[in-house]
């Protein structure tokens, strides 16, 4: 046996240990609230008896894996790209069971910035922060919201002729598996994926635009991402991620909505809405003030519940703390688009494509780079559609990088009539 045939067993192990270490931790599941919650706060919001709504959360016994993790940091090699991707998953997933230690107390916002950041922070390439981010498209929104009310007016889809549309296009596609649409009733959030079930909320309507997204964000991604990782012959982990992907999976997912036409702009308003009541809750502003940050911003009572529980998932609901994973959609969304348009100047569209072997982060697909081409890792079984037609894909981003060279400030309705 060869000295890199010896390093990928090892690691290897080391991966089956970590993956069953980790087995129990389900991050978002020990901070969602009961569905009933929400029937409550909304009840007496009606009849003006407005309160802090009182939540419980699960408590557990994390110290046997840590124990475990750390046996697994000591056995990894630091300067094997493999063992890198260990240990850094490994870290990933020791600050997330410190957050469930603190579970219900500020300290979780300390954490929960570790793992997915804060509204404060800047964008890839020295950009803007997320916060400033965040308002310009709430802005250009708001700015755009009676128009695009008047010429493209919403309608309603029933949960069930969701279910229905997605289950017939998925089944269509995952050809070698199986992934499930169920209906939930008590589900929060309009929708929740794993590698074999997509499930979406009982008792809601459904927009076009959400049924796309959901295909493409949801299916086409995050189960796709899983089932690629679960055919991973040696580094299963992939199949499950870990907290250190979760910027780049739901950047990839948000970016696949916007490369395939399915996002609109009041999509990017409520991303960017969570990321602004971040900072409020962060700032002092408790769930009260939040919920009425959203309903003064236009989304529906239900809606400004879910987006207020989202931002206080964990933490106390009186001000001055935050769950923070909602930052990373507006990040990961920029850093997935830099990172297309990177691998297009720099002739690796192929490279792009290993993105979808599993849950990687950005990080992973340039690390391991060498685990791919000794097929150590496997290129992923499935592609999403707009991946697979990768001409589409290049002609779409060779526009952008030329489009982004012309300076709209500089630009007045003259210069758009062309000499005509």
């Amino acid at each position: 046996m060869s000295d890199a045939e010896r390093s990928l067993a090892h690691h290897a192990a080391l991966d089956a240990r970590l993956v069953a270490a980790v087995r129990g931790i389900r991050l978002l599941e020990s901070v969602s609230w009961p569905a009933q919650a929400q029937d409550q706060f909304l009840a007496a919001w009606k009849i003006g008896r407005i309160h802090l709504p009182k939540i419980d959360y699960p408590r557990g016994d994390y110290h046997a894996i840590r124990a475990e993790l750390e046996a697994v940091d000591q056995a990894a090699d630091p300067d094997d790209p493999l063992g890198r991707y260990l240990l850094l998953t490994s870290e990933s997933w020791r600050i997330a069971t410190r957050l469930l230690d603190a579970v219900g107390t500020h300290r979780v916002t300390a954490y929960s910035a570790r793992l997915f950041g804060r509204p404060t922070e800047t964008l890839p390439g020295d950009g803007p922060t997320h916060l400033d981010a965040a308002q310009h498209f709430i802005g250009l929104a708001n700015e755009m919201d009676q128009e695009l009310r008047e010429v493209e007016p919403d309608y309603v889809l029933p949960a069930e002729t969701v279910q229905l549309e997605l289950q017939t296009a998925i089944d269509a596609f995952f050809t070698g598996h199986k992934v499930r649409v169920e209906l939930d009733p008590n589900l929060i959030s309009k929708a929740a994926a794993s590698p074999t079930r997509i499930r979406l909320r009982t008792n809601t309507g459904f927009s076009e635009y959400d049924r796309n997204q959901l295909l493409v964000h949801e299916a086409f991604v995050h189960s796709l991402t899983g089932l690629n990782g679960r055919e991973q012959p040696h580094f299963k982990s992939m199949a499950r991620g870990s907290p250190r992907t979760t910027a780049t999976q739901e950047g990839l997912a948000t970016f696949a909505e916007l490369i395939s036409g399915s996002m609109d702009i009041e999509r990017m308003k409520r991303i960017s809405l969570r990321i602004v009541a971040i900072d409020k809750a962060i700032h002092g502003a408790d769930f009260v003030d939040v919920f009425r940050f959203f309903i003064a911003s236009g989304q529906s009572p239900v809606d400004s519940f879910t987006s207020s529980q989202r931002v206080f998932r964990g933490v106390p609901l009186g001000g001055g703390a935050a769950f923070t994973k909602d930052t990373v959609y507006l990040r990961g969304l920029l850093s997935v688009h830099t990172y297309f348009r990177w691998c297009l100047r720099h002739h690796k569209l192929g490279q792009a494509r290993q993105l979808f072997a599993g849950k990687l982060a950005l990080e992973d697909v340039f690390a391991l780079e060498g685990a791919f081409d000794t097929g150590a890792i496997a290129a992923p079984l499935y592609l999403p559609p707009w991946m697979q037609r990768a001409n589409g894909l290049a002609g779409m981003l060779a526009f952008s990088l030329f489009a982004n060279k012309i300076r709209l400030d500089r630009v007045d309705a003259d210069d758009l009539v062309l000499g005509l």
